[in-house]
Order: structure tokens, then C-alpha cells, then sequence
């Protein structure tokens, strides 16, 4: 024990200088650092340690031995690529006989046991410095470590063992390794046919390939190739995952990872999500390396570390780092379903349709923005290179620059569908930079930075450049800051570096996020942050190509499928996406799910609010106020209602919370009752949202009502009941004065109900109403004004003399006479059509007329003439309701 003590001691002490040392040169420390490798090795290939008496007194590691360095040294380390050295742990020794630590039958027994304590702290404490080193060898990223890799690599394969050489695959494996590729090469196309990749993965799993097993699964689980080759199964990618993690494979654990930490088809487990997601992360998998960034970050299931959450998310951003295009890849719309559900996007829908036939019709400015979207995706718009390269070909026909300048993009990128073309290229560049366009300024640029196509001038590129990032566009800030940042063509500047880094990074760039959080996590040019350098990280992380998982998922849920929806959303949930929480969150509240009970379903809804909610989402912690409120997933708490909300109004200014926060404050609900802070509350609300203008006037109303009926409950109004005596006041008949007034006042009511023009008319004396049946007559006036009784005398016929052409007894009723009146001569005046008023004014005289006889034989009632004249010889024109009598 002693012996491996002072071994580990006199490792320190020739370690810690010869790799932290201030004053080594780089090769002699590379040689240092191999030297002590070779020994390390070799040491415990022989299993056994030697004795060393020199190293007993200077075995301590001083904070100055790592601190000394030069900052030169220590810039070199932060800002190179990371070469892995990799070295065989030593043997455990602090493992000894439990007969040891038992004590002997001796008297220096204790003193022994004591020793053997000491030296195990002391071994576990140098074991600790040990991993400390070889952690900082690990993340060293000196280019010189990158010219012995070789060499390092033979050293290692001969402690550790060659690995015997791979066996000839069969005609079988051959044809399942084609099918594979062949199915990959389908799915990653710029588009995708998703149908036919699935088909030729699906037979190579059955083939046995173990990739192709894999993506068979992740199907059958998240049912992305359903309807399809590959039907959802959940059962059977648990199985699948099961055999294939026992062979090591990190997507396999990456599956089982993400199966016990949201409890589906298994019993939720979050320490077996996190042993899977951790051997997943040490096999490479970017899944899980997000999951696990995001828990440390976040501090679920772990403690929280900013530290060990940054170099999982550096991980992940590198790698996505490294496949972002010159275009920046498809976008990625991220889709609320809550507030898709409250404002429906079908005036977007419009727009696109609309844009699209105006492009087709030959609207240049149309052509340009329908190709910008199929160039990269989004609003609903496939990302298509073929179709943009055809409208921006009309449109640069036309002699748009833009067009011209997005035409050099895509040939100077190239694709599966475009093939790359720097001279055609640089033709665009030039005629859109020549007109002004800041995206061909910027294309000239580049090709001037990396030489493609013309010979490499960083003078040219850095005045593009700057042409380019004056009229404000991304791609020119972006690469100004890169020049910048290293010194091409101009002097280094880490504070321009930045400032161009953060004016590009308000556009959305994904590089511009990756290099301010480089230059964050180092402190390059500025203090160092750790938490603002996970958040860059964690957004260029959540830029990667599973990303587009947001967009199936929203697929799913709008045709109708919400379990495959609410997985594919709980797995990038996982991942830290916060639209993908909220979304998850969306359908367990509505409980649109088949895939868990119903209690069981609220209380994990109020676990996605939760995260959501820390993510900053201010509807979330809304959600979660509302769920305390009233007792959903969780007891009732109006005092944890109360504060999430209040977090939502300070933090977010959230109109709703405002609102909730005034109604408790007017009910007394978890915390005091006060009408003042409720009327704030109110007006708060009014000022964060218009729509919250028309609630809150509705609830100030209410408010000033009660205010003013405890105001007055307060003021003891029924003393002054009891002291007002009416008889005395008004005297001893105040009743009747009262029910007087009020009968008067009907009776203006009543009157003033009906205007004149709808009040009815009272007939004048001696006129009387004809019978319905009786046919009217135009009035003619007399020509003989003072013998008018004799003339309508004349031309009246008999009453009891038979008609001439009738000859027979007259109807009963009166219709007869008419009938012969018509036959015996022509009438005096045309018989006009039936007045529209008339109808009215028949129907309230028809019983009028049967009471009083009937009409008579010449068909005229006493005291009215058969020209409608009356006896006092005066003309009744027939009138419509409402007139008067002419």
C-alpha cells in the first residue's frame, strides 16, 4: 500500500510541471507527455510499482502549478480542435484485504489501521487530481498533439490489444448494407419520399442489418412511417431496443432512455433514463448528449451544472456547426398548438396560395418570395431547390437582382438536385453586386475569402463584406465578424468580432450563435459566461436536422393522430425543445391521448407546463397557475396560484395573469382582499393586451358596484331608515300622492309608446264602414252639384225588379244587386283594382256590417250614395291605414 502511495505521489510531481509548467516549450512538453504515457503503461503492463523515496515530500499539487501558465498557453488551449489523447486508467489499489482493515491481536494494531486510513484518503484524494489531468490531456487542443496521434494510437493498441480485423461481410449483409444506404440516401434528399426510403430500410432490417433495425424501430415507435411499410408498435421497438442495447449501440440506449423517462409501455424510471441516456452520450449519440445537456442545465433528476451542461451542448453544436449550407439548411417553423387553436393560420394559408398564382402569372416580386420559400422551407412550403430554381430563373430574366444574387447561392452551394457551378456562380454574384444587391456583394465575398473560382483576396472580400453588412444583410455581418475574429485581410478585433457576431445573430443565423458562444465560453474579447454560452449552444443545438421532427409532429396532430403527435413532441421535449413541452403539455390538457390514464395524464401535463414554463413561456406559467387554481395533477393551492401568476405579469407582462391576479385580489383568494390592487390589476391587464380592454371594463363595473355596496352596508344606512318618517315628511296621504305619480307616469308612457302616425283614427260622425264584399268606385264629381240627390237617383236601378239578363232573386248577403247592377248598363267609371289598405279596413268592419243588415239590394248602405258620396254631399276618397278623411 505504502509503495503504490509514493508511486502516485511522484506521478504529481513529475506531471504537474512538465504539462502545466509556464516555461516548457511545446515540443518538450508534447516529448514530456508521451515520456510519462510510455511509463504510465508500461507500469501497469509489468503489474507491479516501484518504489519511489524522492517523491514523498513533494507530492502536494499547488493551485500555482496549474495557474502559472502563460496566457499564450492557455489561449492556445481554448481556441485549437481537440485531439483525445487517450490513456489506460491504472488498476484500482485502494481495494486491499478486508483482514487489513480489521486490526490485529498487536499492540501497534490501531496505529496501523490508522495508517492504512491515511493512505486511502490520501490515495483517493491524488485519484481525484489523476482524472483532473487526464480530463485537461483529453480537452488539450494543441495542433502539436495531432502529429504523434499515430504513434499514440500503436502504444495504446499494444497495452490494450490489437483488435482483430473485420470479417468478410456475405452476399446477405452486402445487400443489406446497399439497402440501407440507398434508403438513407431517399431520406436525407432535399425531398424526401419517405414511402419508398422505408420500404428499403424495412428490408434490410429484415435482413439483419442493425442500423436498419434501429431506424425500424424509432418508426414503430413514433409512428412516422405509418400509414406505411412500417405500422406503430411500441411493444416491438422495445424489443428491439432491448437486444440491440445489449450490444452496445447508443440509439438502441437512446430509446430505452427516452421509453423509462416518459413511463411509456415501461414503468417511469428517471435514473434508468439517465444510466441510458449516459452510455447513449458516451457512444456519440447528439440525442443524447442534448437530453443529458438539458437536465444538468435545467437541474431534473441532476444536480444543476452549467459546466458539465456546456460541454454536452458544445458537443451537439459542433457537429451541427459543421453541416450548416451557405443557405443555413430548411427552416424550421415552430407551431403553437394552443395559439394555432386561438388564431387559426388560414389567412397564411391564403397568402402562400395567393403569392403562388401571382408568381405563376408572372409577378416578378411574386416569383422572388414563392422561390425564397422553397429555397428554405417553411409556411407550409417543402423545401424544393428544383421549383426555386425555376422561378428564380423567370425572375432573373426580368433583371431582379435578388433573383440573380439567390441563383449564385444555389449554384455555388449545389445540391442533389443543382450541381455546383463556381463560374455560373460568379455570374449571378457579379450582376446582382453590380445593381446594388447585398446578397450578391456578400456571394462575391465568399468566393473571394475561400478562392472559389477567383484567386483568394481578402482585400476584395473584406470591401464586399462591408458592402454588404452597411445595408444590413446576415450573411456580410456574419462573415465581417469571421475576419475579424481571425485576423484575414485585417488587424484582430475581438470587439468588432463580436459586434458583427451579434448583429448577425438578430437575424437568426446559426453561426452567428455558435461563434458568440465560443467566444462566451472562452472569454475571448469579453468576460466569460457560462450561462449565456449554454444558451447560444443550446439554441445552435435545437438548429440540427431532428429539428424538422417539429413539423411531423404537427403533421400528425392536424391529420388526426395524437398519440403519434404527443410522441414525437414528448421526444424532442426531452431534448429541451420548449414549443415541443408546451405542445406535449397542449394534449395531455385536452386529453387527446389514448396513452395513459386520466389522472395520470394531468399530472404529467403539469410536469411539461413546468418545464415549459422555466423555458419562459409565459402561457405555460399561466397554465401552471391555473392548475394550483383549481386542483388539476395537483391539491389546490391558491397561494402557489397566486404566484405563478404573479411571475407571468412581472416577467412576461401576461394580460391573462394580470387579470387572474385582480380577480384574486377581489375575492381574498391566497392572499389579502384589496379592491385597490385588484382596479391595478385590472387597468394593467387593459394596457398589455386590446383584448383584454372589453373583460376588464366588464370587471371594473362589477368591482365599483361592490365597493359602493360595502361602502354603504359600512355606512349604517338602516339609522336613516329608522329616522326618515314619511307621514311626517309628506303628510298623512303620501301613498295616494305616490300611486297617483306612478299612474300618471304610465299614462305618459303609454301615450308617448305610440307615435301620431301609428295612433287610429276615429271615423267622423255620420260616415259608416262598407261591407268587405262591396266593390269600390272611382268618385266622379257631379256635374250638377245642387241636384246631386236626383241624378244618383236616375241612374240607380230598381231594387225590386229583376235584372234584366239575371232575372232572378239577388244572393243573400247583398252580392246579387252588384251582380245586377254590372248587367244593366255600363258603369260610370272603370272598377279599379282592390286598394292594398282596404283589406284591413274590411276585416274590422266585417261585423259591423252583418249586425246592421247587411248591405242593400243596390249594394249602398243608409247614408252613403253608390259613388261613394255621402248624404250631406260631401266626397269620401278611399285612403290607406293611417291617412285622414279628404
Amino acid at each position: 500500500m505504502r509503495e503504490q502511495t509514493l508511486f502516485t505521489v511522484f506521478l504529481l510531481v513529475c506531471a504537474v510541471p512538465i504539462i502545466f509548467g509556464a516555461d516548457a516549450e511545446p515540443q518538450n512538453r508534447q516529448q514530456n507527455i508521451q515520456e510519462l504515457r510510455n511509463h504510465i503503461f508500461s507500469e501497469h503492463k509489468k503489474g507491479k510499482f516501484e518504489e519511489k523515496q524522492n517523491g514523498e515530500k513533494d507530492g502536494e499539487l499547488l493551485p500555482d502549478d496549474y495557474d502559472g501558465r502563460s496566457h499564450v498557453e492557455k489561449a492556445a488551449v481554448e481556441n485549437s480542435n481537440a485531439k483525445v489523447v487517450k490513456i489506460v486508467q491504472s488498476p484500482d489499489v485502494s481495494k486491499v484485504d478486508e483482514s487489513k482493515h480489521k486490526g490485529g491481536d498487536g499492540p501497534d494494531s490501531g496505529q496501523a489501521t490508522e495508517e492504512n486510513e491515511e493512505s486511502e484518503s490520501l490515495i483517493k484524494d491524488q485519484t481525484k487530481w489523476i482524472q483532473k489531468m487526464i480530463e485537461a490531456m483529453e480537452t488539450q487542443t494543441d495542433e502539436s498533439f495531432g502529429e504523434s496521434t499515430e504513434e499514440e494510437e500503436e502504444e495504446v493498441s499494444e497495452v490494450v490489444g490489437t483488435p482483430p480485423p473485420p470479417r468478410e461481410l456475405t452476399e446477405e449483409e452486402k445487400k443489406a448494407v446497399t439497402l440501407y444506404e440507398m434508403g438513407l440516401g431517399i431520406l436525407n434528399a432535399t425531398r424526401p419520399n419517405r414511402l419508398e426510403a422505408y420500404k428499403l430500410i424495412s428490408k434490410a432490417a429484415n435482413l439483419g442489418h442493425d442500423g436498419a433495425r434501429l431506424k425500424v424501430a424509432w418508426a414503430q415507435l413514433l409512428g412516422n412511417a405509418d400509414p406505411g411499410p412500417i405500422p406503430r408498435n411500441t411493444e416491438a421497438a422495445y424489443k428491439t431496443f432491448v437486444e440491440l442495447g445489449e450490444k452496445g449501440l447508443p440509439d438502441a440506449h437512446m430509446g430505452l432512455g427516452f421509453l423509462h423517462a416518459t413511463g411509456v409501455h415501461v414503468n417511469a424510471s428517471q435514473a434508468k433514463a439517465l444510466v441510458y441516456y449516459t452510455f447513449a452520450a458516451i457512444g456519440g449519440n447528439s440525442w443524447a448528449q442534448m437530453a443529458l445537456g438539458y437536465r444538468h442545465w435545467a437541474g431534473i433528476t441532476v444536480s444543476t451544472s452549467c459546466e458539465k451542461a456546456l460541454d454536452f451542448y458544445r458537443k451537439v453544436a459542433n457537429s451541427v456547426a459543421k453541416e450548416v449550407s451557405l443557405s443555413g439548411g430548411s427552416a424550421v417553423q415552430r407551431v403553437r398548438l394552443l395559439e394555432e387553436m386561438e388564431n387559426p393560420a388560414t389567412l397564411e394559408n391564403d397568402l402562400v396560395e395567393y403569392y403562388q398564382l401571382l408568381a405563376q402569372n408572372g409577378d416578378v416580386p411574386a416569383q422572388v418570395a414563392v422561390g425564397q420559400l422553397h429555397y428554405q422551407g417553411g409556411r407550409g412550403v417543402q423545401q424544393d431547390h428544383q421549383r426555386a430554381l425555376d422561378y428564380f430563373l423567370l425572375a432573373a430574366n426580368a433583371g431582379n437582382p435578388v433573383a440573380m444574387a439567390f441563383l449564385g447561392k444555389i449554384y455555388l452551394e449545389g445540391s442533389d438536385i443543382v450541381k455546383q457551378d463556381n463560374e455560373t456562380a460568379y455570374k449571378y454574384f457579379k450582376k446582382a453586386a453590380d445593381l446594388g444587391n447585398p446578397v450578391g456583394q456578400s456571394g462575391l465575398g465568399l468566393m473571394y475569402l475561400y478562392g472559389k473560382g477567383v484567386e483568394k483576396d481578402y482585400g476584395k472580400a473584406l470591401q464586399y463584406f462591408s458592402l454588404a453588412a452597411d445595408q444590413g444583410w446576415v450573411d456580410g455581418q456574419l462573415q465581417l465578424g469571421n475576419m475579424y475574429f481571425s485576423g484575414l485581410g485585417v488587424r484582430r478585433d475581438y470587439k468588432l468580432a463580436n459586434k458583427y457576431f451579434s448583429l448577425a445573430s438578430q437575424s437568426g443565423h446559426v453561426l452567428a450563435y455558435y461563434n458568440l458562444a465560443q467566444m462566451h465560453a472562452s472569454g475571448t474579447g469579453m468576460m466569460r459566461s457560462c450561462p449565456t454560452a449554454v444558451e447560444f449552444f443550446k439554441n445552435v443545438a435545437e438548429r440540427g436536422k431532428w429539428g424538422e421532427k417539429l413539423m411531423e409532429a404537427h403533421h400528425h396532430y392536424r391529420d388526426g393522430r395524437p398519440d403519434e403527435a404527443f410522441l414525437t413532441y414528448a421526444l424532442l421535449a426531452e431534448l429541451g425543445y420548449e414549443v415541443a413541452q408546451s405542445n406535449a403539455a397542449f394534449i395531455l390538457d385536452r386529453g387527446e391521448t389514448t396513452l395513459f390514464s386520466e389522472e395520470e395524464t394531468l399530472v404529467r401535463a403539469l410536469t411539461y407546463w413546468s418545464r415549459a414554463a422555466a423555458q419562459g413561456y409565459s402561457v405555460a406559467q399561466v397554465k401552471l397557475g391555473d392548475y394550483h387554481y383549481y386542483g388539476l395533477g395537483t391539491p389546490a393551492d391558491y397561494e402557489a396560484a397566486a404566484t405563478h401568476y404573479r411571475l407571468a405579469s412581472q416577467q412576461q407582462q401576461n394580460a391573462q395573469a394580470m387579470f387572474n391576479l385582480g380577480y384574486m385580489h377581489e375575492q381574498g383568494l391566497g392572499m389579502k382582499k384589496d379592491m385597490h390592487l385588484a382596479k391595478r390589476c385590472y387597468d394593467m391587464a387593459a394596457e398589455a393586451s386590446p383584448d383584454a380592454k372589453v373583460p376588464v371594463v366588464l370587471a371594473l363595473l362589477k368591482l365599483s358596484i361592490m365597493a359602493n355596496v360595502e361602502q354603504f352596508q359600512e355606512s349604517n344606512w338602516m339609522d336613516w331608515v329608522k329616522t326618515l318618517d314619511m307621514d311626517r315628511t309628506f303628510g298623512p296621504n303620501w301613498d295616494l300622492f305616490l300611486i297617483t305619480g306612478l299612474v300618471g307616469l304610465m299614462g305618459l308612457v303609454v301615450y308617448f309608446r305610440f307615435p301620431p302616425h301609428q295612433r287610429p283614427l276615429r271615423p267622423e260622425p255620420g260616415q259608416q264602414r262598407r261591407h268587405p264584399t262591396a266593390p269600390r268606385y272611382v268618385p266622379v264629381p257631379p256635374t250638377l252639384p245642387n241636384d246631386h240627390a236626383t241624378a244618383t237617383q236616375a241612374d240607380r236601378p230598381m231594387a225590386d225588379a229583376p235584372s234584366a239578363e239575371g232575372g232572378g232573386q239577388q244572393e243573400p248577403g247583398g252580392g246579387g244587386g252588384e251582380v245586377g247592377e254590372a248587367a244593366a248598363g255600363p258603369p260610370t267609371a272603370p272598377t279599379p283594382a282592390a286598394d292594398p289598405g282596404d283589406g284591413e279596413a274590411a276585416a274590422l268592419a266585417e261585423g259591423e256590417g252583418d249586425k246592421e243588415g247587411g248591405v242593400k239590394a243596390g249594394g249602398v248602405t243608409p247614408g252613403e250614395d253608390m259613388q261613394g258620396q255621402s248624404s250631406n254631399g260631401s266626397t269620401n276618397l278611399p285612403t290607406e291605414q293611417g291617412s285622414h278623411t279628404a
